[in-house]
C-alpha cells in the first residue's frame, strides 16, 4: 500500500504543529484568527490548547508590555516546549484541562482555540469553562474543521465516501465540530457575531498529505473495515498518480461573552 508520495510514519506531534504553522495555509488562517480576536495592548489573552507555544509569541507582541498571555495545554511535553520557547516574554504556560481550566472566573479578555475542540471529550463543557473565565464583553475565536465537508476527488466516489465516513465516524472525536460550534457556543451563553468559513483547495498530493496523512488514515480505515485492501490500493494509486484535488472547510467562530 505504500508509495514514496505519502508520508508513512506518524510525525511527532510537536513537529507536526510546527510544520503546519509554517505553511502558507497555516500562516494565513492564523493571521485571520488574530484579526478576529481583536487583541488590544494590556489585554489578558489565553491560548487554550497552546501546544508547543506556536502562537504565544505573536499574542505576547499583540498585548504589549502591559498585557499578559496565558497558555494552557493538557500535555506535559507541549507545556515544557512552550515554556522553553517563551522564556523572557510575558507568557505564563500552565498544565491544565479545557474541561476544568486553571484560571479564575472573569480573568481573561480574549481566548482562542485552534483545532483543539475537535479532540476534547466534551466540547459543551469546554465552552462553558471558556465562558466562565472570560470577562463580560470578552471574546473567543475558535478555529475548527468540519471533516464532513472533506472532499478527495477519485473516479470511484464510493471510495471517497468510505474514506470520509471513516474520518467522521472514527478518526476524529468531534469530526463535525466546525459547523456545530455556533450552536454550541450559543448554548454556553455566548453571542456569535461572526462565522468565517475557510476552504483550502489542495492540488498537490504531497502538500495535502502533510496535513491529512492520506496513507496513514487509509491504513486505519482498512483495519476498521471501512475499506478492503484492494479498495485501499485502488484509492491510493489514483491519488498518487492522477490529477489530485482535495478540500475541507475550516470555520472560524467568533463568540462574545
Amino acid at each position: 500500500m505504500t508509495s514514496n508520495v505519502f508520508e508513512t510514519d506518524t510525525p511527532d506531534p510537536i513537529a507536526y504543529l510546527d510544520r503546519l504553522a509554517a505553511t502558507d495555509l497555516g500562516r494565513s488562517y492564523k493571521k485571520r484568527m488574530l484579526d478576529e480576536l481583536d487583541v488590544r495592548p494590556g489585554h489578558t489573552v489565553v491560548d487554550l490548547g497552546c501546544g508547543p507555544g506556536t502562537d504565544l509569541g505573536t499574542l505576547a507582541e499583540a498585548v504589549g508590555p502591559t498585557g499578559t498571555v496565558i497558555g494552557v495545554d493538557h500535555d506535559r511535553a507541549a507545556v515544557d516546549a512552550a515554556t522553553g520557547r517563551t522564556g523572557g516574554l510575558a507568557v505564563d504556560v500552565r498544565l491544565g484541562d479545557l474541561h476544568d481550566l486553571p484560571m479564575a472566573d472573569c480573568s481573561a479578555d480574549r481566548a482562542r482555540t485552534d483545532r483543539v475542540l475537535q479532540h476534547v471529550d466534551d466540547p459543551a463543557r469546554a465552552l462553558g469553562e471558556i465562558r466562565r473565565v472570560l470577562r463580560p464583553g470578552g471574546r473567543v475565536v475558535m478555529g475548527e474543521p468540519d471533516w464532513g465537508t472533506l472532499t478527495v476527488d477519485h473516479p470511484d466516489s464510493r471510495l471517497t465516501d468510505a474514506y470520509t465516513r471513516f474520518v467522521t465516524d472514527r478518526a476524529v472525536a468531534n469530526a463535525r465540530i466546525g459547523s456545530r460550534l455556533p450552536r454550541l457556543a450559543a448554548g454556553a451563553g455566548f453571542t456569535v457575531p461572526a462565522v468565517v468559513p475557510i476552504t483550502p483547495v489542495f492540488r498537490d498530493v504531497r502538500a495535502a498529505d502533510t496535513i491529512l496523512g492520506l496513507e496513514r488514515t487509509t491504513r486505519r480505515a482498512v483495519t476498521a473495515g471501512y475499506l478492503t485492501e484492494d479498495a485501499a490500493q485502488e484509492w491510493l494509486a489514483h491519488l498518487a498518480t492522477g490529477p489530485f484535488l482535495a478540500s475541507v472547510t475550516f470555520y472560524l467562530v467568533v463568540a462574545e461573552a
